[in-house]
């Protein structure tokens, strides 16, 4: 059987702690990754809509190098927006400096009214590169 083991970046921000949770859970080759948000380094959210987007995606990419990954080994993202029909616009030109390359993962977009917050969260499903 498979052991959890919690992955967190070099930097971790105060919400990992503040609310006890993991920034993300590797079990074999597959890498869960918490919801990722735009907070900066105390934890509050980034005010500026497209520097939030950007600091989620940043985030993300500090977990994922944790873990040994890049944007090419994620598999399957769900994004949570609070105003998805005003924001996406700014959220999908982020996206597009942040992902990479085809093949493109799964991708669900979800419209939320709450984010403790923050108006976007980033959630992903990765495979571990084999060493």
């Amino acid at each position: 059987m498979n052991q959890r083991q919690a992955i967190f970046p070099a930097e971790r921000h105060a919400l990992y702690e503040q609310h006890k949770y993991s920034a993300a859970i590797q079990s074999g080759d597959l890498l869960f990754v918490s919801g990722q948000v735009g907070s900066r380094v105390d934890g509050t959210p980034e005010p500026d809509y497209e520097r939030q987007v950007q600091l989620a995606f940043d985030n993300l990419a500090n977990v994922l190098q944790a873990a040994g990954c890049t944007f090419q080994d994620v598999v399957d993202v769900t994004s949570f927006h609070t105003n998805p029909e005003t924001q996406f616009e700014t959220f999908m030109a982020v996206r597009e400096k942040n992902i990479g390359a085809a093949p493109y993962p799964s991708w669900t977009a979800i419209g939320v009214n709450w984010l403790a917050g923050f108006d976007v969260e980033l959630k992903v499903i990765a495979r571990v590169p084999q060493a």
